[in-house]
């Protein structure tokens, strides 16, 4: 039982050791990456979606096709919007959607506690960058935009692409006290009397963005085509979302949810090796990063074709687009999609469309994660503070597990109170281990002693510690969530090392209740186990350091109560 409990405790320790870099990794201090200056001209056409039947003349005759340097691609008329949780801008290029920004995420946070400090021995408070997240750029190094537009079928007039300059009513659009929505109106109009409106529109506390294109033909002639939508992005080399590394490492790359294979992940490198190709009803085409996600949206009840693309320069698109639709002589038609753009707000995101809370993603044991988080969720309702409901879901899964954990102490207990006999087998057989391990288990069957009962309790906390890991990294309302005191961000370390200190003590206090190891040498190193843990502890967030503090109290309080009972019997 003290060799399997032995290497049980490693194993933790190595996985938390790994976790840490991991996080650290994430989150830690980045090294500067110079800006790429771009000086590679760009063919217009090569990032717009290659439907079957499209005309080879995907542009309007009226446009420029030649090529065109990446800088060059936006225009000079710029439309601004703002909602009460967006900040955006919409170029009349394309309607093509640009730097946006999420009012309510500021890059960081500052430490009122730590200012304080600060300034108590004369140092200066720290600079925090606290303007919002901008999820949505234009700048070349971290180029991300949210594209659409419409792709005739060949044989047909062409129709107005995401390179296609619109007509703009205004250039500023602010929602306005007591206004629950407002719409950003473009135009387009050819010399057959084809005309398309494009219409954005926004909607109170929603980070969800409607597109309608409507098409009326006021031609002579059938016209036909297909609405596409598409994010390209370049991949931000300048922030801490990577790619996965073995499943605990934020996922920055595209995503796609279908109605067969459900959710995937389509990685830049996947986009590299092979074109995306697939048809299904619904779904949606997005790319993701650490706490936020950008989707495209089609109607849920038509079929839709989901495609990549990689482009010079380092840049991908994957999008989506229509079935073919028919717009017969002097009538409308119209094409629909959603953009989510914010946050990866489980609810929210359910709202907007099936699936799309499987971005937040909680690697192979979401099947766990999820329901953690619902409890999370329900405690937070109520309390109004995500540390509470840290510290009442720690109280749940313990009362889970109660029954666990009673059989588990209870045998540890009896370990603990057999002890001193096992130490004078040990002294009586030392030069006989065959002998002693008879003897040894002789002993554990007369007292009616489970030698590995006492590792339950670590094989417990081995998956619910991963799983707490991962919804307090993956989890965007932990992102700068207050406890109390100094602790003001549960996503980030304790700035004063207390909480992993705590972790330590209890941790100790926690080992002193269990039976020592027998093996000398054994015994030593786990002496050991809670500095090694309150050094790994350190860099961890202060909501996971929390749940440990609360957890091993709750054994404490468990395991000293069960030890005393086990102690007084005969």
């Amino acid at each position: 039982m003290d060799n399997i409990r032995f290497v049980l405790i490693i194993t933790f320790a190595m996985l938390v050791f790994m976790l840490q870099q991991a996080w650290q990794q994430d989150y830690g201090p980045k090294p500067e990456i110079a800006a790429v200056v771009d000086t590679v001209a760009t063919n217009t056409k090569e990032d717009l979606p290659s439907a079957t039947g499209a005309s080879a003349q995907t542009e309007p005759s009226d446009q420029d096709t030649t090529a065109v340097p990446l800088a060059t691609l936006s225009s000079a008329n710029i439309i601004t919007v703002k909602t009460d949780v967006l900040a955006l801008e919409i170029d009349t290029k394309g309607g093509t959607i640009q730097n946006l920004d999420l009012l309510h995420y500021p890059q960081e946070k500052s430490n009122t506690w730590v200012n304080s400090l600060r300034e108590l021995i004369g140092l200066a408070p720290t600079e925090k960058n606290t303007t919002p997240v901008r999820l949505l750029d234009s700048s070349q190094e971290k180029l991300f935009v949210a594209q659409s537009g419409l792709i005739a079928e060949s044989g047909f007039a062409t129709a107005p692409n995401h390179h296609t300059v619109f007509k703009n009513e205004q250039t500023n659009y602010d929602l306005q006290p007591g206004q629950d929505s407002l719409t950003v109106p473009l135009t387009w109009t050819d010399n057959s009397g084809l005309t398309i409106t494009k219409l954005f529109t926004f909607k109170r506390g929603s980070y969800e963005i409607t597109l309608e294109q409507k098409v009326k033909n006021a031609s002579s002639k059938d016209w036909s085509g297909r609405q596409y939508s598409q994010l390209l992005r370049v991949p931000d080399t300048t922030s801490g979302g990577g790619m996965l590394t073995g499943g605990m490492r934020a996922y920055a790359g595209g995503v796609i949810y279908t109605e067969k294979e459900k959710y995937q992940k389509i990685s830049f490198d996947d986009m590299d090796d092979e074109n995306l190709d697939v048809a299904t009803v619904g779904g949606w085409t997005a790319i993701i990063q650490h706490y936020f996600a950008s989707a495209w949206v089609p109607p849920a009840d038509k079929e839709n074709h989901f495609y990549t693309k990689t482009l010079n320069d380092a840049r991908y698109v994957i999008g989506t687009y229509s079935p073919l639709v028919t717009v017969n002589a002097n009538s409308d038609a119209q094409f629909v999609a959603k953009l989510f753009a914010g946050p990866k707000i489980q609810p929210m995101m359910e709202e907007t469309a099936h699936g799309l809370e499987l971005t937040v993603d909680y690697s192979f044991l979401t099947f766990i994660g999820k329901p953690i988080y619902w409890v999370l969720n329900q405690i937070y309702n109520a309390v109004g503070n995500w540390g509470v409901a840290i510290i009442g879901v720690t109280l749940c899964i313990k009362l889970l597990f109660f029954p666990l954990s009673q059989a588990s102490y209870k045998s540890m207990a009896k370990m603990r109170k057999i002890q001193p006999r096992l130490k004078e087998l040990q002294e009586r057989f030392a030069d006989d281990r065959p002998r002693f391990n008879t003897e040894m288990m002789a002993l554990y069957k007369k007292e009616k002693v489970n030698p590995l009962g006492g590792c339950l309790p670590i094989l417990v906390q081995i998956p619910v510690f991963m799983c707490l890991y991962w919804v307090l990294s993956e989890t965007v309302e932990f992102r700068h969530a207050p406890f109390m005191l100094w602790i003001q961000d549960l996503s980030s370390q304790d700035p004063f090392y207390v909480l992993p200190v705590i972790m330590g003590i209890t941790m100790k206090i926690q080992q002193s209740l269990n039976p020592a190891p027998i093996d000398p040498i054994q015994a030593k190193v786990m002496k050991m186990f809670p500095i090694i843990f309150t050094i790994f502890f350190l860099f961890f967030p202060a909501g996971l350091v929390l749940y440990w503090v609360v957890n091993n109290t709750l054994s404490i309080i468990q395991q000293s109560y069960i030890t005393r009972q086990i102690a007084k019997m005969p």
